[in-house]
């Protein structure tokens, strides 16, 4: 497993119906993964291979993709790798970080991306590397590779910034438009709640510094190597 190392413990969450079987949300929510990854050789050599894969799923999963992959190879790997650059790292309406839409760049931004980690630590799993734990191709290839109820549960509470993201990847014409298209069609239609989590979003955009925060029930028996965590939480 690429990012992902054993870890502890285990804990079913609940989780809203889903209508794609397990087998092809799994593969789906890879290729997902894999193509909002910043364009690499490897990933390169694989798009045959990828687009083979998303044309054995249901067409309103698997046409996105392929158009992604075609998108990609007709860039080439240099000009996908700039317009990459200047659509999620320079833009923050493409942020790729799913807590930044509901925290920006908060302090409870710090906190909720430790809760991150602890879910994936009550789900067995360890995330290793550089990446940020609330990065959505992380998650997504979490729920692919590994827990899949805890992924499923993971996305649909930050479904918002899912909603943003797509429509900010829409407006800008994106190349990778069709992976959040592909993503939305795996997810069950948002429901009045989310809807209005969305709209005040647009609105209001994420929310700002606050004084004074309350503690966040972090669990000090998740968090076996505190250090590791303090960056995030800036500290």
């Amino acid at each position: 497993m690429r990012r992902w190392l054993p870890g502890i413990g285990r804990r079913k969450p609940t989780v809203p119906d889903r209508e794609l079987p397990d087998d092809q949300l799994r593969v789906a929510w890879q290729l997902v993964s894999l193509l909002l990854e910043y364009p690499s050789v490897k990933l390169f050599q694989r798009l045959t291979r990828l687009r083979a894969t998303a044309e054995q799923l249901p067409a309103a999963v698997g046409e996105p993709l392929v158009e992604v992959i075609d998108c990609l190879e007709q860039q080439g790997l240099e000009k996908s790798r700039r317009l990459y650059v200047e659509t999620f790292d320079y833009t923050r309406k493409c942020a790729l970080h799913l807590t930044y839409y509901a925290h920006g760049d908060s302090r409870k931004r710090g906190v909720a991306l430790v809760q991150f980690k602890q879910v994936y630590r009550r789900a067995g799993m360890e995330l290793e590397g550089e990446e940020l734990p609330d990065h959505l191709s992380v998650v997504l290839e979490f729920g692919a590779l590994g827990d899949l109820d805890v992924a499923w549960d993971l996305v649909n509470r930050h479904r918002a910034g899912v909603e943003l993201l797509a429509m900010a990847l829409e407006h800008r014409n994106s190349p990778w438009q069709g992976a959040l298209t592909a993503l939305r069609a795996t997810l069950p239609a948002i429901d009045g709640e989310q809807a209005e989590a969305v709209a005040k979003l647009l609105r209001d955009g994420p929310e700002s510094e606050e004084v004074g925060l309350e503690p966040y029930g972090i669990d000090p028996f998740l968090n076996p190597r505190p250090d590791d965590d303090a960056e995030l939480l800036g500290v």
